[in-house]
């Protein structure tokens, strides 16, 4: 049931999906020992370990007010990670920036425990509600991500779809969102049921536009950065 449901929301949330794939391709060049920073409930960590790789997550202590309690993780304060310089290999930090009070700080932490060679994806998001307040904290733009990560020997930006793939993507929670309100009102209940033949078409267009790359780049969902040190 869990991996139903997993594959039933990466069929209609976007911006998992994308985050999905582009950990996919990443760890496809990984070796060695991975550290997931912020990790939560490491729903990467399957990923991880088919891969051939050796697992370590680390999140704050505070994490499980979220329902995110991993007894075999480390705790760090959010910005200073408890690792030796150049002990780990590759780097995942999954929509979790937004959340440090100063990311500048954990962005060198982890240029520090990385080792020379090694590479880094880091996914934010750009289109996305405020969520696990109080700690959303920053939007970042390519170019403020550019600097960021200047440290870092090369440094990638990629958007995450395109502003057809935030229509498509607002529309679905704003109707599910309706749907859960309204579902013991006769009134929103029947509207829900009036736009629900609709709902499919707006799913299809969404994935078009990542297929296809259609629309504009320049507001999308998030942005994925890969980095090397």
């Amino acid at each position: 049931m869990g991996l139903l449901l997993f594959r039933l929301r990466l069929l209609i949330d976007f911006q998992v999906r994308t985050v999905y794939r582009d950990v996919k391709v990443f760890l496809k060049d990984c070796q060695g020992k991975l550290l997931d920073v912020g990790c939560g409930i490491c729903p990467y960590r399957h990923l991880v370990l088919a891969a051939g790789c050796a697992y370590v997550g680390v999140d704050i202590a505070e994490a499980d007010r979220f329902g995110y309690d991993q007894p075999d993780i480390l705790h760090f304060d959010g910005a200073r990670i408890p690792l030796p310089p150049n002990s780990v290999d590759c780097i995942l930090c999954t929509e979790v920036l937004e959340h440090a009070a100063e990311p500048v700080v954990l962005i060198a932490e982890m240029h520090q425990v990385l080792k020379v060679g090694g590479e880094a994806l880091i996914t934010v998001p750009w289109s996305a509600r405020n969520h696990y307040m109080p700690y959303d904290y920053h939007r970042f733009t390519p170019d403020q991500l550019q600097r960021m990560f200047s440290a870092f020997s090369s440094v990638h930006v990629q958007p995450r779809g395109t502003d057809l793939t935030v229509i498509a993507a607002k529309i679905i929670v704003v109707y599910a969102r309706c749907l859960s309100q309204n579902i013991r009102h006769p009134i929103g209940f029947l509207l829900a049921l009036i736009f629900l033949p609709l709902l499919p078409f707006v799913v299809l267009a969404g994935h078009l536009s990542l297929l296809f790359r259609l629309g504009s780049k320049d507001d999308p969902l998030g942005y994925s950065i890969r980095v090397k040190k």
